[in-house]
């Protein structure tokens, strides 16, 4: 019943003047969470169904979200969000699984490795069980399959295969008949992650082609070579995704150019932020005007918009807080920024700009 309610103009209304925001069924979403959590309206609730064990370090988390989430398309992501000790969290994880399992039993999967200090991550792994309840996003990202087919290298390390699972297993289902070919570095063979389900799509998937290279199991590290370059046949006219390590991804697209291959055959795709651009703070900053807010802040140094606004008492939409879910894009209509990821100028006038990764140089102005 909330979910229907509050679709209608009228509870908008209402939820506008009583409780001052737009869904006034999420004003209800404490009762409901104690009720039943699967009720939640302001995120998609996600019940774990399973969790199975990839690695000493990885897990897949199979789970069933509410059947009002949206579903999505192989290599895409979601936001997963979470109360720990009280302070919700927010982070980005690639779906693992095909779509076809959401259409056919309404469940994804996610598979995440325990991170060294990673707050979610290690939560995850300790704490969450069969049966609780997690928040989804709907799906986002633009590393998808080709449409039409045409010939695919993958190059994966370590749990960059995440989102190329959801890519194999849909191909496969799908019969692309065009060669694939999957690099896959891991440290050791025991790092390996769906060792099982990758060799069974190679097995009974005669496009694929599949090579798995420890890098750590000799005295001399064994990283990407020019020479495993060269075992793919017709690599100048493949696609190339790539996701794992920034240095996996920095060498290979190093190795791919050198090769004649060009910038827009390689699609990438990252669960970390990359290193900062070095940016000369004493020319950053400025007067930011948050124009549907009706609001003006000052700022000075390498605060980001996303800062700012906070600062201001302002709640605009985010995810990742890294610059790669998207999240919090939103129009600026005049000024400069500076994307401190890249250090790239923006123009002077209207564009999409993320306010976690953007900077003002100069006065701002924001459709926010």
């Amino acid at each position: 019943m909330l979910a229907r309610l509050s679709n209608t103009k009228a509870l908008h209304w209402l939820g506008r003047q009583l409780l001052n925001r737009d869904n006034p069924a999420g004003y209800f979403d404490p009762l409901a969470e104690a009720i039943n959590p699967m009720w939640v309206q302001e995120y998609t609730p996600a019940r774990v169904e399973n969790i199975i064990d990839e690695t000493a370090d990885t897990k897949t988390f199979v789970l069933k979200p509410a059947k009002r989430w949206g579903g999505f398309q192989a290599g895409q992501h979601v936001n997963i969000c979470t109360d720990i000790e009280g302070v919700r969290r927010t982070r980005t994880f690639s779906l693992s699984s095909s779509p076809l399992l959401w259409q056919s039993e309404g469940q994804i999967t996610l598979t995440i490795k325990r991170l060294p200090g990673g707050l979610v991550t290690n939560w995850m792994h300790d704490a969450l069980q069969p049966g609780d309840v997690i928040g989804l996003t709907e799906a986002f990202g633009e590393f998808l399959i080709p449409e039409p087919a045409q010939p695919v290298l993958f190059i994966a390390g370590g749990s960059g295969i995440t989102p190329i699972l959801s890519q194999l297993q849909t191909m496969a289902a799908e019969d692309y008949r065009a060669p694939v070919t999957l690099l896959y570095y891991v440290r050791t063979q025991n790092d390996v992650i769906a060792r099982e389900a990758l060799q069974a799509l190679a097995a009974r998937w005669p496009a694929l082609s599949l090579t798995i290279i420890a890098t750590n199991e000799s005295d001399e590290p064994r990283y990407l070579q020019d020479n495993d370059l060269e075992t793919v046949a017709g690599i100048k006219a493949r696609e190339v995704f790539l996701c794992g390590p920034k240095g996996l991804m920095d060498l290979a697209t190093d190795l791919l150019a050198k090769r004649g291959l060009k910038e827009k055959q390689m699609h990438s795709t990252f669960f970390a932020p990359p290193a900062q651009a070095s940016l000369d703070s004493d020319q950053l900053g400025g007067e930011v005007t948050f124009s549907n807010s009706n609001l003006k802040v000052g700022s000075e140094g390498d605060a980001n918009l996303l800062e700012i606004a906070e600062a201001a008492g302002l709640k605009p939409q985010y995810g990742c807080r890294m610059g790669i879910c998207h999240q919090c894009s939103c129009r600026k209509t005049s000024g400069i920024v500076v994307n401190r990821l890249t250090g790239k100028v923006s123009g002077p006038g209207e564009e999409p700009v993320q306010l976690c990764v953007s900077v003002p140089q100069g006065p701002v102005a924001l459709d926010v």
